[in-house]
């Protein structure tokens, strides 16, 4: 009962802080002649200095491109954004330009009609309409229509120390029967194929969903969020069964399910693992991070997950990944027309000026003529702009609870504490429910 009094305490709290902040907005609105957009991002200074950097850059540029328009940022961290959104949300004071994530996250805030659709700021902007790298903006999409535009995108490679390939004599795989001979190879040589922190389950996802599209084909895990599919087709059952099977071929660190991610990075930092299957927000320690010794750069590459034989997933260019985070505009926002404006402008600007100036990698497509970066990072915005789709994350789109029950039958299909079969079923179970 106490905790359920201290709730109802912060919560009126936060609302009238954010009512507090939203009607000093309206204060400059009435006062000023310039339009004013209350934009709320999730880039501190003191923690995000990059980003915050781009941003305030991008902010100023439009504002001296657009005198008639002033852009009021709020600043939150991202930790504590998600629940001030909601607290917003709640009380019909959303900002006029937000930030959100794709897929479970937005969903909400759309079936609540808050947001407004941006569809028509790609349609009518050559530059925006072929931007965006295949599947990224979908994750946006509810019923048709887009509520948010990424910023941001997380595909995932294996990355491989190419010392120790080298020392076999191994050759970069393009099949995943080649890539379990490396693996066969490797453990028989005493050197741990794979690092993987199954402990947490999404990373140890990354293995059943590469090879879900590579065997299944690369809609198959969208279907089955939307019931199109069943979690128990005999191609994910059969992506788990290659999941185990790697396993027991000794293909990863041993106890892989008491494993953190964070504690997985440290056997591929260290050179006792061989490969890392992970998203490009590890790029920066293989290229630019001060704190990564060049030596050790210099011994790491990357391949595509290799495809499967007789698998319907054909094409390499296809990956699984993400986008991060996107922006919204309030459907209720007295400023709209402008607000869209700034939106198509900020994805455009941010596309130019994320991997050059914080090493990130946009949700559009980059041209690299011009651009001096590191090799690796040069060779995957090639990739991207060639990549013919990316599938969101398994657990993004899915349901929280479903999310869950996943990450927990993954570490336990790692610590062989379930079989594959049970693995597909509890889930095809768990969706079906939901279905209903």
């Amino acid at each position: 009962m106490i905790s359920v009094l201290v709730f109802m305490v912060l919560f009126a709290a936060i609302a009238a802080g954010c009512s507090s902040s939203s009607s000093s907005g309206d204060v400059v609105a009435l006062n000023d002649s310039k339009k004013v957009i209350h934009f709320m991002h999730i880039w501190p200074e003191s923690s995000s200095n990059s980003q915050y950097l781009i941003m305030k850059s991008i902010i100023s540029d439009y504002e001296r491109q657009h005198p008639d328009v002033k852009i009021e940022t709020e600043i939150v961290n991202s930790d504590q954004y998600k629940d001030k959104l909601k607290v917003l949300a709640t009380a019909n004071e959303l900002p006029d330009i937000g930030m959100t994530w794709s897929d479970g996250f937005i969903r909400p805030y759309v079936n609540g009609d808050m947001l407004e659709p941006l569809d028509d700021i790609v349609n009518n902007d050559p530059a925006l309409r072929d931007a965006f790298i295949p599947g990224v903006k979908e994750s946006y999409a509810v019923n048709g229509k887009t509520y948010g535009l990424p910023l941001e995108l997380n595909t995932s490679y294996v990355f491989y120390n190419k010392e120790i390939f080298k020392k076999y004599n191994l050759e970069v795989p393009k099949t995943f029967e080649e890539y379990k001979n490396v693996v066969k190879t490797l453990a028989e040589n005493g050197v741990i194929p794979a690092t993987v922190g199954a402990k947490d389950g999404w990373p140890a996802s990354f293995w059943f969903m590469y090879l879900a599209d590579r065997i299944g084909g690369p809609t198959i895990l969208t279907d089955v969020i939307h019931g199109k599919a069943k979690m128990d087709d005999p191609a994910l059952l059969k992506a788990a069964q290659e999941v185990q099977n790697l396993v027991n071929m000794g293909g990863f660190v041993k106890e892989a399910s008491t494993l953190s991610y964070e504690d997985s990075v440290d056997y591929f930092m260290f050179e006792k693992a061989a490969m890392f299957l992970t998203g490009l927000w590890q790029l920066p320690a293989f290229t630019t991070s001060p704190d990564v010794p060049h030596e050790f750069k210099d011994k790491i590459g990357y391949f595509k997950f290799p495809l499967y034989e007789g698998g319907k997933g054909t094409d390499i260019n296809s990956y699984v990944g993400g986008p991060g985070v996107g922006l919204f505009v309030a459907k209720d926002s007295k400023v709209k027309k402008v607000a869209k404006d700034f939106v198509g402008f900020l994805v455009k600007e941010w596309g130019k000026k994320s991997v050059t100036d914080a090493g990130i990698i946009p949700a559009t497509k980059v041209d690299t003529s011009n651009l001096k970066l590191s090799p690796m990072y040069m060779d995957i915005l090639k990739d991207l702009n060639e990549a013919s789709n990316v599938t969101t994350y398994f657990d993004t789109q899915s349901s929280p609870a479903v999310s869950e029950l996943h990450h927990e039958l993954l570490t336990a299909l790692f610590g062989k504490q379930v079989t594959p079969k049970d693995f597909v079923k509890q889930q095809a179970d768990a969706l079906a429910e939901e279905h209903k």
